[in-house]
C-alpha cells in the first residue's frame, strides 16, 4: 500500500510538474505572440505615418503648383486687360481723330455751300 501511495504521490507530482511546465510554455508562447504583435503594430504605425507624410507632401506640392498656375493666369489676365485697355484707348483716339476730320470736312462743305449760295 505504501508503494501505491508513493507511486500515486509521484504521479501526482509529475502531473503537477507537467502542468506547470505546460503553463510556463504557454506563457512563453503568449509573451512571444505579444511581442510579435507589438512589433507588427509599430510597423503598421510607421507605415501609416509614412503614408500620411507622403500624402501631405503631395498635397503641399499640388498647392504650390496651383498657386503658381493661379499667379500665371492672373498675370496673363492683367496683361490681357492692359492690352485691351490700350487697344480701347487707341481705338478711342482714332475715333476722336476721325470725328475731328469729319467735323472739319463738314465745316468745309458748309463753307463751300454758303459761298455757293452767296455768289
Amino acid at each position: 500500500m505504501r508503494d501505491r501511495l508513493e507511486t500515486a504521490q509521484s504521479q501526482h507530482e509529475a502531473a503537477v510538474v507537467r502542468g506547470l511546465s505546460e503553463a510556463q510554455a504557454e506563457s512563453a508562447q503568449l509573451r512571444a505572440t505579444i511581442i510579435a504583435l507589438r512589433e507588427q503594430l509599430e510597423i503598421e504605425r510607421a507605415d501609416r505615418h509614412q503614408a500620411v507624410n507622403t500624402a501631405l507632401a503631395q498635397a503641399q506640392d499640388e498647392i504650390a503648383q496651383l498657386k503658381s498656375t493661379v499667379a500665371g493666369l492672373r498675370d496673363n489676365l492683367e496683361r490681357a486687360s492692359i492690352g485691351a485697355e490700350a487697344a480701347s484707348s487707341s481705338a478711342r483716339a482714332l475715333d476722336r481723330a476721325e470725328i475731328g476730320e469729319l467735323q472739319a470736312t463738314v465745316r468745309r462743305l458748309r463753307e463751300q455751300l454758303q459761298s455757293a449760295h452767296t455768289t
